[in-house]
């Protein structure tokens, strides 16, 4: 798996938020729904994204932006407009005062905003659970970043508008697949660009002896890897490896193997109804006792907890 892929091996959206925004100026909506990952496709006109804190960004027809959560952030005609609009958390609409909209700005299916034909068009994909994203990527993004029509040209903005606004069996299924395709696309080219900012771990990818120890690590979190037996598959000595390692990484073998390991068993909490013990044997744990004392060591709560977050 070369390093890309290992980064990019999710999303995997289940019933994600799509639709259409169409709009004319002057317009504002503020976006509160805490999701964890939204993507922005200008599909016509202009708009702004405007966080609460950072830079704010101005989207062209053909640019995209994807808003990484939860923090808020106010999409707009011009960051000087008022919001007119909230987006709240499982794509609830209301009013700024706090009245709901009740499908006022409905205008089909997938479709919202002022009317189908506006000067601003916007397509827009928004993951609702952070289990449908990778931790791992989520922690290699920027708050916000954006790719503009001169440095990626979408192959899928005409099959997206074709899709979003269907109302067939199966449709929820195609448009998540589409979003995940979009995601990875857009993501794949913003790696490659000079202003990505990769985790340590990603770019230790590309090392001979780290990279191939981390490859090893993350094909099988399972294996009862010790440093030795890290150090033999990298072709080193115990020292040159954890020297290394750590070096480039930031943190030891070991230390990472837990990290990773308990990463993939909040993921498979979130994703899946495997047993705790089913969980603790497929990451590498003994027990769904140890599994569970060291996930709540680092996360804070149990993997119960975890798994049934309250609202």
């Amino acid at each position: 798996m070369d390093a890309l892929a290992g980064l990019l091996e999710g999303p995997r959206a289940r019933g994600a938020f799509m639709i259409r925004a169409c709009f004319d100026p002057p317009w504002a909506v503020r976006v509160e729904d805490r999701a964890p990952l939204t993507v922005m496709l200008m599909v016509r006109g202009d708009a702004w994204v405007v966080p609460d804190t950072g830079e704010r960004l101005r989207l062209r027809a053909g640019d995209l932006a994807i808003a990484r959560g939860p923090d808020p952030y106010t999409c707009a005609d011009d960051p000087g407009t008022e919001p007119r609009a909230v987006i709240l958390p499982g794509g609830e609409c209301g009013y700024p005062d706090g009245r709901p909209l009740n499908g006022s700005m409905d205008l089909g299916v997938r479709t919202w905003g002022d009317r189908p034909d506006g000067a601003a068009v916007l397509l827009i994909g928004t993951y609702l659970v952070r289990g449908e994203i990778g931790g791992r990527l989520l922690d290699a993004l920027p708050p916000l970043l954006s790719l503009t029509s001169e440095q990626w040209d979408c192959p899928l903005t005409p099959l997206l508008m074709a899709e979003v606004t269907r109302d067939e069996p199966g449709q929820e299924v195609v448009l998540d697949r589409l979003l995940d395709l979009l995601v990875i696309a857009a993501l794949r080219s913003w790696f490659a660009g000079p202003s990505a900012e990769p985790p340590a771990w990603y770019r230790a990818l590309g090392d001979p002896v780290a990279g191939r120890a981390l490859r090893l690590l993350q094909a099988d979190p399972a294996h009862p890897w010790t440093v030795a037996s890290l150090a033999a598959g990298a072709g080193v000595s115990r020292a040159a490896l954890a020297r290394r390692f750590t070096e480039l990484v930031g943190e030891p073998p070991m230390a990472y193997l837990t990290g990773w390991r308990l990463a993939l068993a909040a993921d498979r909490l979130r994703d899946t109804d495997d047993t705790l013990g089913a969980i603790a044997r497929r990451v590498g744990y003994g027990s769904a006792f140890a599994l569970s004392t060291a996930f709540k060591r680092v996360y804070g709560v149990s993997p119960q907890e975890y798994r049934a977050p309250t609202a």
